[in-house]
């Protein structure tokens, strides 16, 4: 089961390193749009997370529920928007920044609320 479950979290962090790098690639330009970068990563991170949560309940460790919460809030946010612009010639900066500050305040979620515990 753990090598499932790494496997998962590197598909995980695939799909937010694709999405991530759809974002800063376009961070000099003028025009913004959700590129094919962003909506495989969304999607890929998205899906392998979910998937990563139902290893982790079925095997040996309990995740903490509230932390999958919120990452699940902000990561179906991130999908949802990246979606229902994937079509569009452009986005707003506005957007853009939403979706980057989403995504990095998903990765935060991750990295400080699970390490918090070690830091005592």
């Amino acid at each position: 089961m753990s090598t499932v479950r790494l496997i998962l979290l590197f598909i995980h962090l695939l799909g937010f390193a694709a999405l991530f790098g759809g974002l800063l690639a376009q961070a000099k330009e003028p025009v913004k749009k959700v590129n094919a970068a962003m909506r495989d990563g969304a999607g890929t991170a998205f899906v392998a997370g979910l998937a990563l949560v139902g290893v982790l309940s079925a095997g040996d460790q309990e995740p903490n529920n509230t932390k999958i919460a919120v990452k699940l809030l902000i990561g179906l946010v991130v999908l949802g928007l990246v979606m229902a612009n994937v079509r569009k010639e452009q986005i707003s900066q506005q957007l853009w920044l939403a979706i980057l500050g989403l995504t990095t305040a998903n990765v935060a979620v991750a990295v400080f609320w699970s390490s918090a515990h070690h830091w005592k």
